[in-house]
């Protein structure tokens, strides 16, 4: 799947990417390796690099030998870019409800009423969490015509399952708890799907490619258009460093970004001490914050590009919204 993820001028660089990822992921502040351009006195370059992504900057004298970054890779140029620490949330550290499970930070603007038919980029939760987004709503992946028999909200594992800690059925609240939804005045759907998050345990690092879940909902309830975005109408899985993308979400209404990185593999930060490496990721400017999450990113010509899911204070992280369709068997767009 990863040739229809990445341009193939760089499935190369990508090669050796996934060769050295690993080693460097050991290396004291880095928090994600990732294919990039090169920055040359804060102005971004046309020479693809392989970009380290560190959660800050320093001096190479005061770096260890073990801890400095090569300068080329098998004859590829390395970049180091700071880009702080990566929190599941869209770069706010979580909170703990009382059984210590991560929840979605609350922002102070906010599409957080209540609204029938729900759309996308409106409050949403797990009735055991705060609030993130909705993504949009979507149909399972069938032949096409067909006549599907369920529809679906999408948004995130941890906006939807609380972080892997939900049963199927459980209900989801339009807003989301944070925002006035209460039960069972305010249930949208209820959990259907989700992608199990696999978290880093000493000497394991499993590979996770979405934060993503799906709640079944009525037909008359779900709208698949996205506030202020419009409706997706295809996919572009393989987005280049450079392209501007755009979401509508609870906390920052609507944003745009610019992608600084793509195939990113990230180590993510999920509260209580829980990591969770993310592979094949997309990486953009900062377009998001706390409540954010679950968003469905697109590009300026209604091309579904991912699923909003984390962040620090300078970068978003985005799933590849190929991964997110095949691993949830789910069909976000007309066709």
């Amino acid at each position: 799947m990863i040739e229809q993820t990445i341009p193939k001028s760089l499935l190369e660089l990508a090669e050796v990417q996934q060769e050295s990822q690993d080693k460097l992921l050991e290396y004291n502040n880095v928090v994600g390796v990732s294919l990039g351009q090169k920055i040359k006195k804060d102005t971004e370059s046309d020479q693809p690099v392989i970009s380290v992504l560190v959660s800050q900057k320093m001096p190479r004298e005061l770096l260890s030998e073990n801890d400095r970054v090569p300068a080329k890779i098998k004859g590829i140029a390395t970049d180091v870019v700071e880009v702080g620490d990566i929190f599941a949330g869209s770069g706010q550290p979580a909170l703990a409800d009382s059984d210590d499970q991560p929840l979605e930070m609350p922002g102070p603007q906010t599409l957080r009423r209540r609204v029938r038919p729900a759309m996308g980029g409106y409050s949403v939760g797990h009735y055991r969490i705060t609030a993130g987004t909705l993504g949009t709503c979507c149909y399972d992946l069938s032949p096409f015509p067909s006549i599907p028999s369920k529809y679906y909200i999408l948004s995130n594992n941890h906006v939807l399952a609380n972080s892997n800690n939900a049963r199927i059925g459980d209900p989801i609240l339009q807003p989301g708890p944070i925002d006035g939804g209460t039960y069972p005045s305010d249930v949208i759907a209820r959990l259907s799907r989700f992608v199990p998050i696999r978290f880093k345990s000493p000497g394991a690092a499993p590979c996770n490619y979405v934060d993503a879940a799906i709640a079944e909902g009525d037909f008359e309830n779900l709208n698949r258009e996205i506030y202020w975005s419009g409706y997706v109408t295809k996919l572009y899985a393989a987005p280049k460093v450079g392209d501007i993308v755009q979401k509508t979400g609870r906390t920052t209404n609507f944003t745009t970004g610019r992608v600084t990185n793509i195939n990113a593999t990230v180590d993510v930060n999920y509260g209580g001490g829980k990591v969770a490496r993310f592979c094949r990721q997309i990486v953009t400017t900062a377009m998001s914050a706390g409540g954010d999450s679950g968003s469905l990113v697109s590009d300026r010509n209604e091309g579904a590009v991912g699923l909003l899911f984390a962040g620090s204070a300078t970068r978003t992280i985005i799933n590849n919204i190929l991964y997110v369709q095949s691993l949830l068997n789910i069909r976000v767009t007309e066709l």
